[in-house]
């Protein structure tokens, strides 16, 4: 089967190619779906797609024209995705249903040390050997609490380190997860999580009722020196919220591994471009917040698992079967359930 990977990254295309290698044709670009773009996929039945593509009626509509039948998204979430269309016209939708947890929590820790620690203020000074400590007074994480809002396997993995730091765990989750409450996890309501917690992560999906999750009065909740990590998806955050109160001067730091409104600027080069997203130009300039370009999968043990599920999903199109990563099964499944 033919097959247009939209949205390619230079490190992961070597890795796609090795891994449809003898079993597909693939066709990697580095251009990101939107309707614009979809024209591209003329005459391919599967495409695989990123999570910044854009996946709405109108795209699903121009592929669907173009005759395509399968599509494949690399990613956990599918917010992105108009699924009832996706059903309407016959397109079958797989995702990743799931991939090294290690490498989001990892990395959720790495942007919560980073602003505790003032990380990126101290390598820019030394770049200029500048070599001043004012300013760069961090805090022990051992005897602070960590808050985690979803404690999945994600937000479990967090849990972990921040058990190996000694810190205190409160949880927010539908259910609680035995292994966090084995690691002395106590889960309370959202409020107490965000007026206790030193620490804050959030890994929950993006859904209607978690929308803006983190809106004013939670900001408002939060302990003036609190630390809030974002490694999930932007849409948790109420950002305008969020710069209100960093103007206000308060957060020990921010860190922000997504955006909600992040599509046609992550993952692209602006740096040429006057960027006309007001809120995330005041963002990025507060010394204690630091941005990141949704990376926090990022590591060659995820990406490998992304694109070996990314496989097995079209090789169950193609033969018929379904599994846990399908989100709209094939015409013919719907018929027969």
């Amino acid at each position: 089967m033919d097959i247009l990977a939209f949205g390619v990254q230079t490190d992961e295309r070597p890795l796609m190619e090795a891994a449809f290698e003898g079993r597909h044709d693939l066709r990697c670009v580095d251009v990101f779906l939107t309707e614009d773009t979809a024209p591209i996929a003329a005459g391919h039945e599967a495409i695989s797609t990123s999570v910044n593509a854009d996946l709405d009626g109108r795209v699903l509509r121009a592929l669907a024209a173009g005759g395509t039948r399968m599509i494949a998204q690399r990613s956990t979430g599918f917010n992105n995705i108009d699924l009832t269309a996706a059903q309407r016209l016959g397109l079958t939708v797989a995702r990743v249903s799931s991939y090294s947890p290690y490498s989001v929590a990892e990395f959720a820790w790495t942007l919560a040390m980073a602003v505790n620690r003032r990380v990126v203020r101290a390598s820019n000074r030394t770049r200029d050997f500048d070599f001043r400590l004012d300013g760069l007074l961090g805090r022990d994480l051992r005897g602070r609490t960590a808050g985690v809002l979803g404690t999945g396997r994600i937000g479990e993995a967090f849990t972990r380190i921040a058990h190996g730091f000694g810190m205190n765990l409160l949880g927010w989750d539908l259910a609680p997860n035995p292994a966090c409450e084995e690691l002395g996890m106590r889960y309370v309501g959202k409020e107490e999580l965000f007026a206790a917690s030193d620490v804050i992560s959030l890994h929950v999906p993006l859904l209607p009722g978690t929308r803006h999750l983190v809106d004013a009065a939670a900001l408002k909740a939060m302990k003036d020196d609190a630390i809030l990590v974002n490694s999930s998806r932007g849409g948790l955050v109420d950002t305008e919220a969020l710069v209100t109160e960093l103007r206000a001067g308060r957060f020990t730091g921010v860190g922000l591994d997504v955006y909600e409104a992040e599509a046609g600027l992550f993952f692209l080069d602006k740096s040429l471009e006057a960027v006309d997203d007001d809120t995330l130009a005041r963002l990025v300039t507060f010394p204690n917040v630091v941005v990141t370009s949704h990376q926090a999968y990022y590591t060659v043990d995820a990406v490998t698992q992304i694109i070996a599920t990314t496989v097995r999903n079209i090789d169950d199109y193609v033969a018929g079967r379904r599994s846990e990563n399908v989100l709209v099964p094939p015409p013919d499944d719907l018929i027969a359930g």
